[in-house]
């Protein structure tokens, strides 16, 4: 199984360069998270790796709708042969309200593992996205584990037993937002636009009202109490204790969103109260 460490970072692919995955590999993070549906080629991922020495890079996530199969199993087979065990791919199946025409999202999702087995990327080479019950039970199967994004710890603690339940030690690597700035408000701020987006998904609202939250909690754009849970904020010690809930409740890996002006400085901080260099 691929090593991730403890914690990691997830970044989306538009913003993502060599020289910030240098940085996150020499403040300690285990791994790098390509967000935002990168290309089937997957070049960014190898380019990551190109600028990098030890740090795993997985996918967080390709989207099954938008690249073939085949040709992201062959970007990764061309991935793994110049590093070896150092990337997987993620992938899942979206948001309907992004796509039309996707219909039977799990079937689709199995149907894309059968491609990759026929490939040769193998079980612990590949994860999902996951959020529901049986999308869960199907990471733990067919993969390596699951990566669930805007989430709260009770669905960690959920997840964790779906997964144990169909396959004990699968990996549950649920992303974390923090915000650390010197204005709680500012940092709500932050977090809500970035959040505005997300809260009209209905997968992602759905699966939080399951996991405890009030569908009131939404209006206005979030209400404090819910921006305050889903992006820790506005300081470093309540960035390690939204990440710290997660692994309490089952996780595995965290991977930290920072969101913000400076997302480094954010890591780093954070880095340091989490004593990645000791």
């Amino acid at each position: 199984m691929t090593d991730f460490g403890t914690y990691g970072v997830w970044r989306g692919a538009a913003t993502l360069d060599a020289r910030f995955a240098t940085e996150v590999e020499r403040l300690g993070y285990g791994a790098l998270w390509v967000g935002g549906s990168p290309g089937g080629d997957l070049r960014i991922v190898e380019d990551l790796l190109d600028a990098t020495a030890r740090i795993r890079i997985a996918t967080g996530i390709v989207n099954i709708w938008k690249d073939d199969a085949a040709v992201v199993a062959r970007s990764f087979r061309r991935i793994e042969d110049r590093h070896p065990g150092r990337f997987v791919v993620g992938i899942g199946s979206g948001h309907r309200e992004a796509t039309a025409h996707r219909v039977r999202p799990l079937a689709t999702l199995s149907a894309y593992l059968d491609v990759f087995d026929a490939e040769g990327v193998g079980r612990d080479q590949r994860l999902l996205a996951a959020l529901g019950d049986r999308t869960l039970a199907l990471a733990a199967e067919r993969s390596l584990g699951a990566h669930p994004y805007l989430t709260v710890p009770v669905h960690t603690a959920h997840a964790r037993a779906i997964l144990d339940g169909t396959r004990p030690g699968a990996l549950l690597a649920p992303e974390q937002k923090v915000v650390i700035h010197a204005d709680r408000d500012e940092a709500r701020a932050v977090a809500r636009r970035y959040l505005k987006r997300y809260f009209g998904l209905e997968n992602y609202v759905g699966a939080l009202i399951r996991s405890g939250v009030d569908e009131a909690e939404f209006t206005g754009g979030g209400s404090d109490a819910l921006i305050d849970l889903v992006a820790s904020n506005p300081t470093v010690g309540a960035a390690v204790a939204g990440i710290r809930a997660h692994l309490d409740a089952g996780a595995d890996h965290v991977p930290v969103q920072a969101l913000g002006d400076d997302p480094l400085g954010s890591l780093a901080r954070l880095g340091e109260a989490l004593r990645l260099g000791a």
